[in-house]
Formats: C-alpha cells, sequence, structure tokens
C-alpha cells in the first residue's frame, strides 16, 4: 500500500458515500478500483471495478467508509485529479475532474493527454 502525506488524487464526499453504498451491496468485493487504459473516444478511458483485494502496489484512498484503489501505471494518468459523484437530469455518474487531460469527450468517460 502507498502511503503519501499529501495525495497525489481526492475523493469528494459524495463520491465516497456512493462507493459506500455500492460497495455494501456486494460484501464479497467491497473495494472500488479506478484504472485507466487504452481506447475511448479520446484515446484512453476509465474503468471502474469491484474488487476483493488491494495490489501492494495500490494507491489506497480511505474516506467516509470507502476504499479507492488506483494502480501505479494509471496513477500517472490522474495526477492531481479529483474523483467526483454527479447525480443530475442527464444521469448520475462518477466524474473524474482530471488536470492532466488535455481534452475529453462529452461523455466524460474517456481523455487524451
Amino acid at each position: 500500500m502507498t502511503t503519501i502525506s499529501t495525495m497525489p488524487v481526492s475523493l469528494t464526499e459524495r463520491a465516497a458515500q456512493r462507493i459506500a453504498e455500492i460497495a455494501a451491496g456486494d460484501p464479497a468485493t467491497p473495494l472500488l478500483r479506478v484504472s485507466v487504459e487504452g481506447g475511448g473516444c479520446s484515446g484512453f478511458q476509465y474503468k471502474f471495478d469491484l474488487v476483493a483485494k488491494r495490489a501492494a502496489d495500490d494507491l489506497v484512498l480511505e474516506k467516509s467508509g470507502a476504499t479507492l484503489l488506483i494502480d501505479p501505471v494509471s496513477l500517472q494518468y490522474m495526477e492531481g485529479a479529483e474523483i467526483d459523484f454527479v447525480d443530475d437530469l442527464i444521469g448520475a455518474a462518477f466524474k473524474i475532474n482530471n488536470p492532466v487531460a488535455s481534452s475529453s469527450c462529452g461523455c466524460g468517460t474517456s481523455f487524451s493527454i
């Protein structure tokens, strides 16, 4: 587990509450992993998975009963990002405000650097 005095990624209270709700519904996989992979309409896309275990080199964010994991490779594409949860007229989803991204698609799930 990576421990850093200032976190390179932040998690809003809304996102933490939603992660805790989702994880409570599936106790076998209580951790949310966010990763970055190639693809999407802008070159890279975010992937969200519920998992059972942490990897030794994961960045671990814990807040309000929620645990979020980010692997080191994905972290380099998310440095300084804020993970939020929005629930508005067009739907409910996790939103990543990523300063590393130079552009993103209209749906907000893919980005380019």
